[in-house]
């Protein structure tokens, strides 16, 4: 069944590039839809779009805005698309006006450099249950400083959830910058938007309110709980000892209560990321998939559509 899933999403294609897979399993939450993808030049990268229902003029300029996230935890976008590009279509502009060239609709997506990842959900079945307590940590603690420093910038991420982490062999990525603006026009409320995990929603967002660092930090707690649990939305007891006091603070539903993206980095106290960080069933499934890639073989791609490079 992978098998023939992997070929049907090989005979299609978004931009310049051929998919080879669904990188999110059927039914798995993730804020959008995600791909494994070849260019005719033999890039792989990894090409999200907007799920169904999303608004994909907000999603392609939540994505341009992603460029300006840097640094060693996040996944990079390279390469950025609107929902309209490409060749024109002629559509009647109205009583004596005549046809007019409008443009023709084409799908929004972002690129970023391929590496062999898991998203967080499919790394917990992967393991077979919760993660370790030191990888929960690990995890926290390198995304809190991620965090911080988006926050010190004075941006807000606005799309934390177990499915936008990336779990890869040097580290976790986080992923979906701005997923919950993109997923709808502000003011609305949020609770039940596609693709977002509603335990990882901030109670102010879900009542339609904008986008605040507190509620990054209470996405992050809600991630820490799903790790250690396999569900955002713990009993107390479920959790283990060492995280509970901190998983509180952050889900704590007034903004005021939680703690900082700094203060919560320092609570976590993140050692750095040795090899073998991973349980070794994680690190087995990043290195069938990379093998099943590097064996993929696609038909060259007949030519180029446009898109806007990202510059630095």
């Amino acid at each position: 069944m992978e098998q023939a899933r992997t070929r049907r999403e090989s005979a299609r294609r978004i931009g310049p590039y051929r998919l080879i897979t669904r990188l999110d399993p059927p039914g798995s939450p993730a804020p959008c839809r995600r791909f494994v993808a070849r260019g005719e030049d033999g890039r792989t990268v990894l090409l999200s779009t907007p799920l169904p229902g999303a608004d994909p003029a907000r999603f392609a300029a939540e994505a341009g805005a992603g460029r300006h996230l840097t640094g060693p935890w996040t996944a990079p976008v390279t390469e950025v698309t609107g929902p309209f590009s490409g060749a024109g279509v002629i559509s009647e502009a109205g009583a004596g006006a005549g046809p007019a060239l409008t443009p023709a609709p084409a799908p929004a997506w972002y690129a970023t450099p391929y590496l062999p990842l898991l998203p967080l959900p499919v790394a917990l079945a992967v393991y077979g249950g919760p993660l370790p307590e030191g990888v929960v940590r690990g995890v926290g603690g390198v995304l809190a400083e991620t965090l911080a420093a988006v926050h010190t910038g004075g941006l807000t991420h606005a799309g934390v959830s177990p499915g936008a982490v990336l779990i890869a062999a040097g580290g976790p990525l986080l992923s979906c910058f701005g997923a919950v603006r993109a997923a709808g026009p502000d003011g609305e409320p949020r609770a039940g938007l596609p693709g977002i995990d509603p335990g990882a929603l901030a109670p102010e967002q879900a009542a339609g309110g904008r986008p605040r660092p507190p509620g990054d930090v209470f996405a992050l707690g809600a991630v820490l709980a799903y790790a250690a649990t396999g569900h955002t939305v713990p009993e107390r007891d479920e959790l283990p000892p060492g995280l509970r006091p901190v998983v509180a603070a952050c889900l704590a539903r007034d903004p005021a209560d939680r703690p900082t993206a700094a203060a919560l980095a320092a609570a976590l106290a993140p050692a750095p990321l040795a090899p073998g960080w991973l349980p070794g069933r994680v690190v087995a499934a990043l290195a069938r998939q990379s093998a099943e890639l590097l064996a993929a073989e696609l038909p060259p791609l007949p030519g180029q559509a446009a898109t806007v490079p990202v510059h630095a």
